[in-house]
């Protein structure tokens, strides 16, 4: 069996990297961001699914506008580099890497993103060079580039897919041709990423799905709230008390904070497993 020295750290986006791109790029497009989540709760009691609700209201904003102030790929590509990150998330993935290399000089560190957000904003965020791949929701475009349609929609357990698609090495272009390659049972061998060589970091109801898995097959689950925001600790707290996450802290990546911290022991202890098992290997 071959050896398997990769380790992937998935994160969810809005509220864990970096504040709601899409409230962001709403209040920058001059919608009252309250009123907009007012009437997508309201929908949400009409029996819609959460993420396909806000998108097709975005759709529907865009059409009421005129033509010249209709959202286009264009206008979301260029709202992406003005994103508000979380406080140290530039420096966060060379800390990793380096950690990484410090416990096995051929470990390898993948990030990813698994979000429920709007990928063309999210492709051309300041970070989005740092992953080896980002899912997310997106929209489908007419001739003159306005949103048109909902092309893919990330919500809830659809995250999961992805994990699975880290597990059996199902990343790129190739990968987004061939969905139904997920559903394909690999042997033991051709895993290239373990669930107990992940992490996973999040902030949502939308994560527990992706929590659960990666804590049941090994790995570590970190949970973020924003410290600002007062009337969301419940929900935060609520992921410890059922026991959804190993970790729960304040989205806050500088050095020496508690989420630094998170991640590192989490490195520490999935690098030196894996280290254990190459000297194993290795003997």
């Amino acid at each position: 069996m071959k050896q398997n020295l990769k380790i992937a750290v998935v994160f969810d986006f809005d509220d864990t990297l970096a504040h709601d791109s899409t409230s962001g790029f709403l209040h920058r497009w001059g919608v009252d961001v309250k009123d907009f989540w007012r009437r997508h709760r309201e929908r949400l009691l009409q029996g819609w699914d959460t993420v396909p609700a806000y998108l097709e209201m975005i759709i529907e904003e865009s059409r009421a506008r005129s033509q010249k102030d209709r959202i286009t790929a264009r206008k979301l590509a260029a709202f992406g580099p003005k994103v508000e990150l979380h406080h140290g998330v530039t420096s966060i993935f060379a800390r990793l890497i380096k950690q990484a290399k410090a416990i096995h000089p051929q470990l390898c560190v993948e990030f990813y993103v698994i979000s429920s957000g709007i990928g063309e904003i999210l492709r051309h965020t300041q970070i989005s060079k740092y992953f080896k791949e980002i899912w997310s929701s997106d929209f489908a475009y007419n001739k003159a580039g306005e949103i048109d349609a909902l092309k893919t929609v990330v919500s809830f357990t659809d995250k999961t897919r992805f994990l699975f698609q880290i597990s059996k090495g199902l990343v790129g272009a190739a990968a987004r041709r061939d969905p139904f390659a997920v559903n394909r049972k690999v042997a033991a061998d051709e895993i290239a990423v373990p669930f107990s060589h992940m992490i996973m970091v999040g902030d949502g109801m939308t994560d527990i799905p992706c929590f659960s898995l990666v804590q049941q097959g090994g790995g570590v689950a970190i949970g973020v709230y924003d410290r600002d925001s007062r009337e969301r600790w419940g929900k935060a707290l609520g992921f410890i008390e059922d026991r959804r996450v190993s970790h729960l802290v304040a989205a806050d990546f500088r050095k020496r904070s508690g989420l630094d911290d998170a991640l590192s022991l989490a490195l520490d202890k999935i690098g030196n497993s894996i280290k254990l098992k190459s000297l194993s290997y290795q003997g």
